[in-house]
């Protein structure tokens, strides 16, 4: 893998782009899978129900909220944040049609687990091009640094929360959002490293 200063930009924006082109298949897959979603959509969802918002505009308010909350992080903002709120929906709906239908329950579970393992892989890819990271991301990155906390732990720490006041609020969920949350934090720890992006506490100024 060529280091980051020899990575020319088209090189780093083809990443950035096939990064978010194989999330879209992992949310898409997991979606498909019928047994449960993500904790941030379960928290979206929440949002729906109480304010009679569509789902979608939810999950912007959630984004612009999120954001916000990265100015105390110091993280940058970039094209790949743009591009990932932007994009992942469309890939979505683009994967979706080729999806197989799975009537068989352990079929499904093997597929979220597999969706589980391409979102983990896209995300430290994408993350890794230095255009900056998605508004849940990177609020997630920002916090383990600050704290100088494994990100898994954070990642975990979020999710559980996140899913704990989307259920409150009336959001639906099932095995595979329980699942996602205890695990989505390590996998993508993992990821991480193996692209090259850091997780370990910021330096003190």
């Amino acid at each position: 893998m060529p280091s980051k200063s020899s990575q020319t930009f088209a090189y780093r924006f083809s990443k950035l782009n096939i990064g978010l082109f194989i999330y879209g298949l992992g949310i898409a897959m997991l979606v498909h899978a019928n047994i449960g979603i993500p904790p941030w959509d379960v928290f979206a969802q929440g949002i729906s129900v109480q304010t009679g918002w569509t789902f979608g505009w939810s999950t912007v308010a959630v984004s612009v909220i999120v954001l916000i909350c990265w100015l105390p992080l110091r993280q940058k903002y970039g094209i790949g944040t743009v591009l990932n709120g932007l994009l992942i929906g469309v890939w979505c709906d683009v994967w979706t049609p080729f999806l197989p239908t799975i009537d068989v329950y352990w079929m499904r579970l093997a597929e979220f687990i597999i969706a589980m393992l391409i979102v983990a892989m896209a995300t430290g890819m994408y993350i890794s091009t230095n255009f900056g990271k998605g508004p849940r991301d990177g609020i997630m990155v920002g916090t383990a640094e600050v704290l100088g906390w494994p990100f898994w732990i954070v990642r975990t720490m979020f999710e559980v929360t996140v899913l704990a006041i989307g259920i409150f609020m009336g959001g639906r969920f099932g095995e595979g959002t329980i699942i996602f949350a205890v695990c989505i934090g390590y996998l993508m720890q993992t990821s991480m490293r193996l692209f090259g992006v850091p997780t370990k506490k910021r330096p003190k100024k």
